[in-house]
């Protein structure tokens, strides 16, 4: 495997943000292949234009030895992804986010390598969760810290309302991070929140 400053040069180029270039530089220093988390709603029949970028990233650390976990948000496309959205993002069928789901696999595969690539989808683990569970994953967060989100404050300070779906999603998304123990998560930016929940429940 490339050596650890090579790997990291490769991997922060042209990177909007690292949290924490130490810490991902300890994990590569493991010598082993990380396990690297990207996930996606499938909400259109095609990808957007703007998943390239993160797409390609992926694709770097694939051919560095690392593999690949890409997310494919079957249960949380019908939650719907509040980042960025100043209204309650209108909710699909399963038979749509089924039919979106192939064709962004047929996408995606054209940009990532077949031998390192574990496609997952997280109807997988919360399909199967009962109010329990809910209740217990929704125990760790608070109000608080949901609203410290951009979109979810202007909301508020608007009046816009905010819907208790909309404040489960970044720890249905964080989730995730925990059933396929990812390493490094990517990401917009307007993923930043989500993707620190993944981080704030592995650590728990």
């Amino acid at each position: 495997m490339t050596g650890v400053t090579e790997q990291l040069e490769r991997i922060t180029a042209g990177a909007d943000q690292v949290i924490s270039q130490q810490e991902l530089s300890a994990k590569l220093g493991k010598g082993r292949p990380l396990r690297v988390k990207l996930g996606i709603d499938p909400t259109a029949s095609d990808i957007h234009i703007g998943f390239a970028v993160v797409l390609r990233k992926l694709r770097t650390f694939q051919d560095l030895g690392h593999i690949a976990v890409l997310i494919l948000g079957d249960f949380t496309a019908q939650v719907g992804d509040p980042s960025g959205r100043s209204v309650v993002r209108p909710r699909l069928t399963k038979d749509e986010v089924e039919a979106y789901a192939v064709t962004y696999v047929e996408q995606v595969t054209q940009v990532l390598r077949s031998d390192r690539l574990e496609i997952r989808r997280n109807s997988e683990w919360l399909a199967s969760m009962g109010m329990e569970d809910v209740l217990r994953l929704a125990s760790r967060s608070t109000v608080a810290q949901m609203l410290e989100r951009d979109d979810f404050q202007q909301r508020y300070r608007s009046g816009t309302p905010i819907a208790v779906m909309e404040l489960l999603y970044p720890l249905l998304q964080g989730w995730d991070s925990v059933m396929v123990e990812a390493d490094v998560e990517l990401g917009g930016s307007d993923q930043l929140f989500n993707n620190l929940m993944g981080r704030t429940l592995q650590s728990a």
